[in-house]
Order: structure tokens, then sequence, then C-alpha cells
């Protein structure tokens, strides 16, 4: 009887081999779509089509951007999971995809039976900014100050649960500190509201301050990534400036759904590398103050797993809830 099942067993692996091989083959035979859980024109979309553009070039096939904003990227990745998994249908996912199993109840998707890895894109940092006339000149001032008046300093953010919201939370909880949450319906208000004084600080992406940086309007006390930006290459890391170790970036990456296979994966993963090779991408995201993130889909599902375990605990201590 165990060779019969040994014998079943064989024949089964048999032609899974040769279906993957099969499609392999085949892959790709029409356009490939990829799913972006945010309007049009934002940071991830622009990023989107660069990389799609290129991936194209390496596929044969045309690459379509669909654009699947609200509740807070979850259509996107409903829209994702209920794909068929033959390499046709794409997520270009941030941090959100990591972050919202903790933040929404009931979970909208299991990422470990969901979802499957294909590879990292890229890396921005956070960034927490004052305007140029604050008194606030430094990471030590506003540590300073928050804890001279604790709860007393504003800090915006583009909502409740987002990265940079996250972030800051990470940061008073690795300072012991106390700031008063303002979220906005995103970033460019909460910027708004930092330069005509009405709220003390606000933590965003690098890419939405940069321009008023440059400008002489805001300054960035300190990148929340492990490494100094390229664009800002006088601004210290919150590591540098006392918290050894703190890390906190905006990422993207590729996801694609249960189930597609390997060798399909494999051409995929083999596209979007080339596309990180060139030189229109790697400039666009130095632009942004990040770097591409060439590397192996096993790099990204640790980082997924990484990323949800430590704001998971963080969303469920704080009792961050979604906008």
């Amino acid at each position: 009887m165990k060779q019969i099942f040994r014998t079943v067993a064989c024949a089964l692996a048999a032609l899974l081999a040769v279906g993957n091989a099969a499609a392999a083959d085949a892959y790709p035979s029409k356009p490939v779509k990829i799913l972006v859980g945010y309007s049009a024109g934002g940071a991830v979309d622009a990023i989107a089509r660069s990389v799609g553009q290129r991936m194209a070039a390496t596929l044969g096939q045309s690459v379509i951007v669909e654009n699947k904003p609200g509740a807070g990227t979850n259509i996107a990745v409903k829209a994702l999971t209920t794909a068929a998994p033959d390499g046709y249908t794409l997520l270009l996912a941030a941090n959100a995809l990591a972050v919202n199993p903790s933040l929404f109840q009931p979970a909208p998707y299991d990422l470990d039976h969901d979802l499957t890895p294909v590879t990292m894109v890229g890396r921005v940092p956070v960034v927490f900014t004052v305007r140029e006339e604050s008194a606030i000149k430094t990471v030590a001032d506003l540590v300073a100050a928050a804890k001279a008046k604790p709860g007393g300093l504003t800090v915006a953010t583009p909502g409740n649960g987002s990265t940079p919201h996250l972030a800051m939370e990470l940061f008073q909880h690795t300072a012991g500190l106390k700031l008063s949450h303002v979220p906005y319906k995103g970033g460019a208000q909460a910027i708004t509201d930092v330069l005509g004084g009405h709220v003390d600080v606000v933590a965003v992406n690098a890419l939405e301050v940069l321009p008023l940086v440059k400008a002489g309007k805001l300054r960035v006390l300190a990148v929340m990534s492990a490494d100094r930006s390229a664009v800002l290459p006088g601004v210290p890391t919150v590591a540098e400036s006392g918290y050894p170790g703190f890390e906190a970036s905006v990422w993207y990456g590729f996801v694609a759904p249960a189930g597609t296979p390997k060798p399909v994966l494999a051409a995929l993963h083999n596209a979007v590398q080339k596309a990180l090779e060139s030189k229109e991408v790697r400039e666009q995201l130095a632009a942004a103050g990040g770097v591409t993130l060439p590397g192996p889909p096993e790099q990204f599902a640790k980082l997924l797993k990484s990323d949800a375990a430590r704001y998971g605990k963080l969303i469920r201590e704080a009792g961050i809830k979604p906008d």
C-alpha cells in the first residue's frame, strides 16, 4: 500500500512539474496588470508605471497599471487575492500590506496564505520636519520640548495607521516621550498646517517635503532610515541622533496571488530586477531620497514577516485604530 501511495505521489509531482514548465513556456501570452492601492499621480503609482514600462520590454507584453484606492489599500489587496494565480495580476504594495492585518479587524487577509512575495522594489525614508522658523532645531530639541510638556507638542501625519504615524509612534516609544497625534487625510494638508504653525511637527515620506526643504521653508530634523539620504546628506538619522538601531522607512514591493507557479514567479522576478537596473528607475527613487532594493523573494518575505510582527505589536499596545 505504501508503494502505491509513493507511486501516486511521484506521478502527481511529475504532472505538476510538467504543468509548471508549460506555464513558464507559455508565459506571458497577454498583458500583465499591476494593481495599485493608491490614487493616480502618487509615489506608488509613479513607481508602478516606471517599473512596469521596463518590465514590458523584458516580458514582451504590455504592463498595465490599474489604480484601486480605498480602505487603506484593502480594496486593491482583495482584487489581488481573488485574481487567478497565473502571473497576470500583481500588486505593488507598500508598508500597509504588512500593517493592515493588525490594523483592521477582522484581518482582511492572511499574509502567509493569500499572497506570494515576488520582490522588493525600493525604499524611501520617513522624515520628521518642522517649519524653518521653529525653535526646534534638532532631535534633541524635540525630545527635550516633548518631555518638558508631555502631550503639549503636536505631530501631524497622513492618517491613523499610515507608515509615518507608526514611525512616530515607534520613535515616541523608543525615546520615552508623548506627542499629540493629529491625523490628516494625506500628507499635503498636514504639511500645509505645519507651515502655517497649526501643528509643531509633521512626519511624512521624504518625497513630499523635499521641494519645501530646498525652498528653505521646512527643516528636516532627522531621517528615520538606517542610513542617511543622498538628497539630504547633511541630515542625521534617528540612530545617529542618540537612538541606535532605530529604523522606519516606506518600502515598495511586488506580490502575487498565492499559488502562482514558481516558473512564472521567476519570470516576473527577473523582469523586475532588470527594471531596477535601469538608470531611469534608480534616478526616480533617488530623487525621492530613496534607493532601489533588488534581491530574492525570500528577502521580501522576511521583511513582510518582521514588519507585520513589529507594527502589529505597536498597534495593539498603542490601541491604534484605522481612520
